[in-house]
């Protein structure tokens, strides 16, 4: 029998017990003063007990040898009772479990606390010292199948199909996803009726849209027939370089691969038209969130940066609206570099790829055109400038340099030589123009008339539904409104003055963000901030390609930027501190509540973007230019007129002298006015001259015009011939 809890390893054999076992069992009785000793000091053992070989005070109860006395381990001839052999009793197992309590638990040293040693333990240091072939008993074995039994049953490996789906779900609900798709469906509505008839109308007017409707047909068809061509095109015949008389949007030519003809053609640019609004807006996104802003304040900088009213005015310019890549390309390049404007720069976080990515983009967006461009590539001269600069002041003031690592530094060199050399190869046809056209180069005259008065920050154009026909007083004091109108928001404004004192970012970033904008807007002024004598007269004469900058207004894209990453700012931390409350708050019921008051600055924003843009229907293509064999000029012609035979001129793009862009060669100069007198001996000899074979007159636009008496003239004694097909006449030279 034993004493003691049960279950607990302080068993302690009795008399009976001892006197039950077999004589060979010696040293396994405990001494009566030992096992009386007391928890908080042990008593001294009698000098009569002669001191064992294992006694508990040598720290060798369990390292004994096989032969010596079994007071730990018990003789390898015993009955189990140090090894629990499955021959034995269940009285001689308990017995040596209790042998062995007492053994440990006789240690002065260590009183009780080594008395819950289970008899397991016992039994495995017994088979690891004792017999080799005992190494594991059939009772450890039970146990272990005994447990086994409780185990959970293992998880199914996923099957391909299982894993993929997955994979598909995850990627469904992934942020960027979600964020892509609400870019794009929020374009869709805040453009629309844009794709309500996109085969037919254009928004804004049928002027500049069908001239970029053109330039992307253009691309795409002629990098697939004859690309040492590209900058040739097929109008402003026989003029060089005539594709880079206006900003190229080269980077849309793949678009231009698909479908032919001004239909196609006018589909093309709506679909791009959405894109590039639904780009723009995620490519915001991107950077508020990779700078430290929270969900729905990097949505309010998406919004507020993509739908600013003053961008409404732009409806009509595809190259100033396609500027998502300079926000994405920024916010890869950020996070490539491990920085963030809210966490400062963390090198844990660096991966090349992303550089190499954002350098790509940047690339790409300069390849849309210069407008824009040009001062996105000096951002990033100047960036990369002052970084250099930040990072070898800071090692030479404290004589460390922070990790940044050959690979990063590979990247950035690599990256920043591909976008110099694509600056560099764009640059070249538009310095090739101006070396043959001295005279298309702008003057500070230009500049002057777009520059905008202070006025036009705080005037909407006409196409905002909420602030456009209550700012038409203000319009009427511009001088060109269209490009004057420069409001970006007065709720941006609002969040963007509270970001100011109530932010995620902190006190210098924000001071740095508020210079940014004032300095972007006295810029905008052009010569209308004390003559830009300090301002952008420097740049525009010392800083290459500025000179060719027409409207200083669009600066205002900056700007705005930087005014709605302030407001991401404030709207984080109102998001943060929302949360906090909603947290806090038992119930939690006006938890819900609290969190959808949060979007009303999303909302807001959205509204004041709302738009009336008109969507005229494009003139249809005149069936005499669906069959006319080039070159051929089609009158009566005009830098407005000429822009729709551009976009006719896509069903198979046949050379013609007519052409519309930012400048007028002096050559069509002469050609609208020798051809006023068409047909006569003068004007055909002249034309037969630059090498036109085919003139087509439209009908429908000569009343008015000095055609409209010569039109239906013999013309046997000029050595043409003259056909009507449909409303136009065509005459072959």
């Amino acid at each position: 029998m034993t004493t003691g809890q049960p279950g607990t390893g302080n068993a302690r054999p009795t008399p009976d017990d001892a006197a039950a076992r077999p004589a060979g069992t010696t040293g396994t009785t405990t001494d009566p003063a030992t096992e009386a000793t007391p928890v908080d000091g042990p008593e001294p053992t009698p000098a009569t007990t002669p001191p064992a070989k294992d006694d508990p005070t040598t720290g060798d109860t369990t390292k004994g040898d096989a032969g010596t006395d079994a007071t730990a381990k018990g003789d390898a001839n015993t009955d189990a009772t140090a090894k629990g052999d499955a021959g034995t009793d269940s009285a001689a197992k308990e017995d040596a479990t209790a042998a062995t309590a007492d053994a440990v638990e006789g240690d002065p040293a260590q009183g009780d606390s080594a008395a819950g040693d289970s008899a397991a333990l016992t039994t495995s240091e017994a088979a690891k010292d004792g017999d080799p072939a005992d190494g594991k008993s059939e009772g450890q074995a039970k146990g272990a199948d005994r447990w086994e039994e409780w185990a959970s049953t293992p998880e199914p490996v996923p099957s391909r199909l299982t894993r993929a789906a997955r994979a598909v779900g995850r990627f469904l609900i992934h942020e960027w996803t979600l964020a892509s798709l609400g870019a794009l469906a929020f374009a869709v509505l805040m453009t629309w009726p844009t794709l309500r008839y996109p085969r037919y109308t254009l928004p804004q007017d049928y002027w500049d849209p069908s001239l970029q409707s053109w330039q992307m047909a253009w691309s795409g068809h002629i990098l697939l027939a004859d690309p040492a061509r590209l900058w040739q095109s097929n109008t402003f015949f026989p003029e060089l370089w005539s594709f880079a008389f206006s900003d190229t949007l080269l980077g849309y030519a793949p678009a231009g691969m698909l479908g032919s003809g001004p239909e196609d053609a006018v589909l093309r640019y709506n679909i791009m038209f959405v894109l590039a609004h639904a780009l723009a807006t995620l490519g915001a996104y991107a950077l508020a969130r990779q700078l430290g802003s929270g969900r729905i304040g990097a949505a309010v900088a998406g919004v507020a940066y993509t739908y600013a009213p003053w961008l409404l005015a732009q409806a009509g310019h595809l190259h100033v609206l396609s500027n998502g890549g300079i926000p994405l390309a920024l916010a890869m390049l950020a996070r490539g570099h491990g920085w963030s404007l809210r966490y400062g720069y963390r090198p844990e976080r660096r991966h090349d790829g992303w550089v190499y990515a954002g350098w790509l983009v940047a690339a790409w967006q300069l390849s849309l055109g210069f407008g824009i461009g040009l001062p996105f590539a000096y951002f990033l001269a100047g960036a990369v400038l002052v970084t250099a600069v930040l990072y070898l002041v800071r090692r030479l003031r404290t004589g460390q340099a922070l990790p940044f690592g050959r690979r990063l530094l590979v990247a950035d060199v690599l990256g920043g030589v591909f976008f110099a050399g694509v600056g560099l190869l764009l640059a070249y046809p538009y310095f090739k123009v101006t070396e043959l056209h001295p005279y298309a180069e702008r003057t500070i005259g230009d500049i002057s008339i777009f520059s905008p008065p202070a006025s036009g920050f705080v005037t909407a154009p006409a196409e905002s539904r909420i602030w456009g026909g209550l700012h038409e007083g203000a319009r009427a004091a511009l001088p060109w409104h269209p490009e004057m109108t420069l409001l970006p928001g007065f709720v941006l404004y609002a969040l963007a003055a509270g970001g100011l004192f109530f932010s995620v970012w902190r006190l210098r970033h924000r001071l740095l963000l508020l210079a940014g904008v004032l300095v972007t807007m006295i810029l905008a002024m052009g010569t209308r901030f004390f003559d830009g004598t300090f301002t952008y007269l420097p740049l525009f004469e010392h800083a290459p390609g500025w000179n060719a900058l027409r409207t200083p207004g669009r600066l205002m894209l900056w700007a705005t930027l930087l005014l709605a990453l302030l407001a991401a700012g404030a709207v984080t931390a109102l998001t943060d501190r929302v949360r906090e409350l909603a947290a806090q708050r038992i119930p939690s019921w006006p938890g819900p509540w609290l969190r959808l008051a949060t979007l009303l600055p999303l909302l807001l924003v959205a509204v004041e973007g709302l738009n009336t843009t008109p969507h005229p229907v494009v003139p249809t293509q005149p069936a005499a230019l669906r069959t006319a064999q080039g070159p051929l000029l089609v009158l009566p012609s005009n830098q407005s007129f000429d822009q729709h035979v551009m976009l006719w001129s896509t069903s198979g793009f046949p050379d013609v002298v007519n052409g519309g862009s930012g400048f007028t060669p002096r050559q069509l100069d002469d050609v609208r006015r020798v051809s006023q007198s068409f047909p006569d001996q003068t004007s055909v000899d002249y034309l037969r001259t630059l090498g036109v074979r085919t003139v087509v007159l439209l009908r429908g636009q000569v009343p008015g015009t000095p055609w409209e008496i010569t039109i239906d003239a013999p013309v046997e004694s000029l050595g043409i011939t003259r056909q009507d097909v449909g409303d136009a006449v065509v005459y072959r030279l």
